[in-house]
C-alpha cells in the first residue's frame, strides 16, 4: 500500500474544508432559498473543468482580541480564472454562506487581484454578487476595500469588459461597483440593489417598504434603468453572460469575434418591403424589421423593458457583431425622451469602447415636448446622444426607415456626425418637422381664411409631404448615400461592414472629453 505524505493529506483536508464554505447547514439554507453556492455558480458559467482558483487560503485580518469573528478560508469570496467559449475570463463570486458574503479588507484584496490580472492580460472580469454589504466588524477597512474596487472599475472602463451578475442582495455603497460596469444581470425575485435598504428607511422615516418594490429586478429593469438583462433563474442569468460576451472582444484593442454565418440575401422579402404603412400616422413594429435584417436568432436586446420607445441590443449581420440602435414607433411613436436618450447614449459608448460597429434605424418624430421634459433637462440628455455618436469612431451605418424630423434626424447618427454609410427607404421622411406642423406655421393665414380649414390643411399637408417629406430631396443634397428597397438592407449593411472593417479614425489628442452628464 502506497504511503502518502501526511502533509499532502493535510493539504487535501484543508482544501476540502475550504470548498464547504460556511458549512453544510449554511449551504443547505442557500439551496433552500433556490440559490446556488458560489462554486456551483462558477462551474455553471464557465466551460467545464477550466476554473483555476486563486488565493483560496486567505482569511480575514480582523483583530480577534477585540472582535469575535470566525476565520474562514477564502474570506467569503471565490476568485480565479477560466474560460467561456474557449476564451479566458477572470471571475470573483461572493459566498453568502461565509458571513453573508460581506466585504472585508482581504476580500477586497482578492477581488482587486483578479481585476488587475484581467487588465494585464486583456480579458473580461465577471463578478457574481451575493453579499450583505460591508463587514461591520472591520469598519473603515471594509469601506476602503470598496473604494479600491470602485477605482479599478472606473480606470478599467472601456479597456476590458466588466460584468456584474446580481444573485442576491447588493446594498449600500456596494451597488456602485456594478453601476460602474458594462453589464448588470439580475435574477427575478432573488436580486436586490439599493443604497438605503428597507431597514434603514424604516429606522429613519418609519416607512415599511418591501425589498422587491424598493430595488428588485422589475424596478431596475423597467423603472430605474440600472439593470440591463434579467432572467427567471440563476442558470438563465449565467447563460445570458455567456451570450453577451460572444459579441464582444476580450479588450479594447481586439475586434469582436466574427462568425461565418452569412448567406446572400436576395430581394424577395415582400414582408419587409411592405412593412411600412402608407399612412404616416400608422405605427409598425421596429423589432420585426430588426429580426428580418440581422442573422437569425442573433438579436440580444439590452434593457428591453426600460424606455421602450428606444431599442438597443447586440446582433450579428453576416457574422459581424453589431450594435443595434433604433426607435420603436409602436411605443410613443418612437419619440426621444430623457430616458431614451440615456439608454441609447450609454449603449453607443459601450459599442465604441469595444470596437463594435453601430447600425442605427431611424424613425422618430423628434424629442418629446412638454414642461416635464424641459425641466428634467432634455437638452442636456439629448446632447449626450449627440456627443456619443459624434465621438464614436467605430463603423457607423444608418438606415432611415420613415420619420427623421428635426433634432431626431441630427442626433440619430446623421451623415455629418461622421456616419460612414447613410441609407434611406422610399418611405423616409427627412425634414425639419412633419407636414401637418409645417403647414400650420407656413400657411396659418391661408388655412384660417379658407371656407373649409380642415380640408385646406389636409390639401396643403399632402402637397408639402410630396414636395419635401421624402428621401429624394435629402439624397439630392448629399445627406443620404443611397435610397434602397427595404429588402436590400441586409445585403447593403453587410457590404458596408465588410468595406469598413479596417476603419481607422483616431481622435484628436486629449485627456478626455467633457460629455454633458
Amino acid at each position: 500500500m502506497e504511503t502518502i505524505d501526511p502533509r499532502i493529506l493535510e493539504l487535501r483536508e484543508i482544501r476540502e474544508k475550504a470548498k464547504q464554505g460556511g458549512g453544510k447547514d449554511r449551504i443547505d439554507k442557500q439551496h433552500a432559498k433556490g440559490k446556488y453556492t458560489s462554486r456551483e455558480r462558477i462551474e455553471s458559467m464557465l466551460d467545464p473543468g477550466t476554473f483555476n482558483e486563486l488565493e483560496p487560503f486567505i482569511t480575514s485580518h480582523t483583530d480577534e482580541s477585540t472582535i469575535e469573528t470566525e476565520k474562514y478560508l477564502g474570506d467569503g469570496v471565490i476568485t480565479g480564472y477560466g474560460r467561456i467559449d474557449g476564451r479566458t475570463v477572470y471571475v470573483y463570486a461572493q459566498d453568502f454562506t461565509i458571513l453573508g458574503g460581506t466585504l472585508s479588507e482581504m476580500q477586497s484584496h482578492k477581488i482587486c487581484r483578479v481585476m488587475d490580472l484581467a487588465l494585464r492580460n486583456g480579458v473580461p472580469v465577471i463578478g457574481l454578487l451575493d453579499s450583505g454589504g460591508a463587514r461591520i466588524q472591520e469598519g473603515v477597512k471594509a469601506l476602503g476595500g470598496y473604494a479600491e474596487i470602485f477605482r479599478r472599475n472606473a480606470q478599467f472602463s472601456g479597456v476590458i469588459p466588466q460584468i456584474s451578475i446580481m444573485l442576491g442582495p447588493c446594498a449600500g455603497g456596494a451597488a456602485y461597483s456594478p453601476a460602474l460596469q458594462d453589464l448588470i444581470v439580475m435574477v427575478e425575485k432573488k436580486s436586490f440593489m439599493f443604497l438605503t435598504g428597507p431597514e434603514v428607511i424604516k429606522a429613519v422615516t418609519g416607512e415599511v417598504i418591501d425589498a422587491e418594490n424598493l430595488g428588485g429586478c422589475d424596478v431596475h429593469m423597467s423603472i430605474s434603468g440600472v439593470a440591463h438583462l434579467a432572467a427567471q433563474t440563476e442558470e438563465g442569468a449565467l447563460s445570458l453572460v455567456r451570450k453577451f460576451l460572444a459579441y464582444l472582444p476580450s479588450n479594447n484593442i481586439e475586434n469582436p469575434p466574427f462568425k461565418s454565418t452569412y448567406e446572400q440575401n436576395t430581394c424577395d422579402d415582400g414582408v419587409l418591403n411592405n412593412i411600412i404603412p402608407l399612412d404616416p400616422t400608422e405605427p409598425y413594429v421596429m423589432h420585426q424589421v430588426i429580426e428580418r435584417i440581422v442573422d437569425k436568432d442573433s438579436f440580444l436586446e439590452i434593457q428591453p423593458t426600460w424606455a421602450r420607445n428606444a431599442i438597443v441590443g447586440l446582433a450579428r449581420i453576416g457574422g459581424f457583431s453589431v450594435g443595434i440602435v433604433a426607435q420603436e414607433p409602436s411605443v410613443l411613436a418612437g419619440v426621444i425622451d430623457i430616458d431614451a436618450s440615456d439608454k441609447m447614449t450609454r449603449f453607443v459608448r459601450m459599442c465604441d469602447c469595444f470596437n463594435v460597429p453601430l447600425v442605427t434605424f431611424v424613425d422618430s418624430p423628434g424629442f418629446l415636448p412638454g414642461i416635464a421634459q424641459e425641466h428634467g433637462g432634455i437638452i442636456r440628455h439629448g446632447a449626450k446622444l449627440l456627443y456619443a455618436y459624434s465621438e464614436a469612431t467605430v463603423p457607423k451605418i444608418t438606415i432611415v426607415t420613415r420619420k427623421a424630423y428635426g433634432g431626431a434626424y441630427v442626433v440619430m447618427s446623421s451623415k455629418y456626425l461622421g456616419t460612414d454609410m447613410t441609407y434611406a427607404w422610399p418611405s423616409a421622411e427627412i425634414a425639419v418637422m412633419g407636414a401637418e406642423g409645417a403647414v400650420n406655421i407656413l400657411y396659418k393665414k391661408q388655412i384660417d381664411e379658407a371656407p373649409d380649414p380642415a380640408a385646406e390643411r389636409k390639401k396643403l399637408a399632402d402637397e408639402y409631404r410630396r414636395k419635401f417629406n421624402n428621401p429624394y430631396m435629402a439624397a439630392g443634397s448629399g445627406y443620404i448615400d443611397d435610397i434602397i428597397e427595404p429588402c436590400e438592407t441586409r445585403g447593403k449593411v453587410f457590404a458596408a461592414l465588410t468595406a469598413l472593417k479596417d476603419k481607422y479614425a483616431p481622435a484628436p489628442p486629449r485627456k478626455h472629453g467633457n460629455i454633458p452628464v
